[in-house]
């Protein structure tokens, strides 16, 4: 695997206290020799996306840190190091650490603050965004999740490849026998993670399209296979719905691979300077 990104001085790892426990954290503390230009909060991607996202995310963080920025990532509760089970993860705690943790970064830095999520964590960022009354100085969204519903339905759709090879058996009941099993209140597992019915529900009712933040100046970064290819007509729809809600919205197209879906562990240095490039601006 190739190696870059630039060197920096090692990430201060420590543990946030919350209302529920721990959660770990990493802050990337702007390079000494640099004026400090603000500070991302990083909001992370869901279940297994969140590890194989990983080595990006701290890739740009370092560059963030190069460029003069402070980064703080978060371990939201029930994932990664912090407290808590997966199955007892809730849409409303994790607003709750974004809180958190965008007042431990508002203490340690005297700079404007921002929010950088990934996929669903783009969604996450853009509903906190919506939710609080403190100015978020701009919102970075990597390959934001369009739609909960379609979101939830291909994470269910592992489950049912998982009971189709064990069982060597076409499952009839599809999708929709999952979802009216989490409808009834049953939790389900799916790839090793527990998914509790009242998790399933809010990012199933999630639309970016209705996340629209008009606050905040939004760079989108969308991923393309290939030099010159447009957005899906789907995210072209929700770029169109954000504008006519008059969102200050700057569309990036980026062409790599999809590092959080990937087999192997993959970086896309175009992105990385894509984004550094929109913050430099």
């Amino acid at each position: 695997m190739k190696k870059m990104g630039p060197r920096s001085a090692p990430a201060e790892p420590f543990f946030l206290q919350a209302d529920c426990g721990r959660r770990f954290c990493l802050y990337h503390a702007p390079q000494a020799e640099k004026e400090c230009r603000g500070a991302f909060l990083y909001v992370h991607p869901f279940g297994e996306e969140m590890n194989k996202s990983r080595r990006m995310a701290a890739l740009q963080a370092r560059a963030f840190a190069a460029m003069g920025f402070g980064v703080l990532q978060i371990d939201l509760f029930g994932c990664g190091d912090s407290s808590g089970d997966f199955s007892d993860a809730r849409w409303d705690i994790w607003k709750q650490d974004l809180t958190i943790a965008r007042a431990w970064l508002a203490e340690r830095v005297a700079a404007p603050i921002s929010l950088w999520g990934l996929r669903l964590g783009a969604l996450l960022a853009l509903d906190f965004a919506r939710g609080t009354s403190t100015k978020i100085a701009q919102i970075l969204l990597w390959q934001p999740v369009l739609s909960g519903d379609s979101f939830l339905t291909q994470f269910l759709r592992l489950r049912l490849a998982n009971e189709m090879l064990s069982s060597n058996q076409s499952n009839t009941g599809g999708t929709s026998a999952l979802r009216n099993r989490l409808k009834a209140g049953e939790p389900l597992e799916v790839a090793g993670y527990e998914l509790a019915p009242d998790l399933a529900i809010a990012i199933d009712g999630l639309k970016a399209a209705d996340l629209a933040v008009k606050n905040s100046p939004v760079h989108w970064f969308e991923i393309v296979a290939e030099l010159g290819r447009p957005m899906t007509p789907a995210g072209a729809k929700v770029v169109n719905a954000w504008k006519e809600s008059e969102v200050e919205l700057f569309l990036h197209l980026v062409p790599c691979l999809p590092f959080w879906a990937t087999q192997e562990i993959v970086e896309c240095p175009e992105l990385v300077s894509a984004t550094a490039n929109a913050v430099a601006c």
